[in-house]
């Protein structure tokens, strides 16, 4: 139903706006832990945006939201990695099998280890910053995990969930 596929895309255009715009504005927010700083916004839009977008348009928000914040001046470049990373993963793994914990599973991964060693040599070639090889691996780490956790308190709240996640895609 071309009606129906239109509404579909404008719901999920609309609703990637509203989390970039959620991760530009508050991404600069952080919370002291363990001596780091925990920034954990962007993980919470990639587990929203995989959970409720998929894979693709988790991707996609990743990246944009990484492109303002950096035009802005309140990003890096590492944001780049993690962010695409962990919410194309978490959008695949959901997709796959339909759990939210499986979401989260892929945000830590995708971005706490895999973004935070392709961070790396960007962290070296690109900015110049001589870092051990898992030096980014703990800061991702802490703020995917708490951003991953926000997300699951978030969707599993029953309205939350019955407004966001469309039913054949539970």
């Amino acid at each position: 139903d071309e009606i129906m596929d239109k509404k579909h895309i404008a719901y999920k255009i609309t609703l990637s706006g509203v989390l970039i715009a959620i991760a530009v504005i508050l991404g600069t927010f952080s919370v002291p832990v363990f001596g780091g700083r925990m920034s954990p916004i962007q993980h919470f839009v990639n587990v929203v945006s995989a959970v409720c977008l998929g894979p693709y348009y988790a991707l996609l928000n990743g990246f944009l939201s990484a492109v303002i914040r950096n035009l802005l001046g309140t990003g890096s470049f590492l944001a780049f990695p993690g962010s695409m990373i962990g919410g194309f993963l978490a959008g695949l793994l959901y997709k796959r099998f339909k759990k939210l914990e499986f979401a989260l599973v892929g945000e830590i991964i995708g971005t706490g280890i895999i973004g935070a060693l392709i961070a790396y040599p960007i962290a070296k070639l690109a900015l110049g910053q001589d870092v051990a090889v898992f030096a980014e691996v703990i800061p991702f780490l802490m703020s995917s995990t708490g951003g991953a956790v926000m997300a699951y308190i978030f969707l599993k709240v029953p309205a939350i969930r019955k407004i966001l996640i469309k039913e054949g895609e539970r």
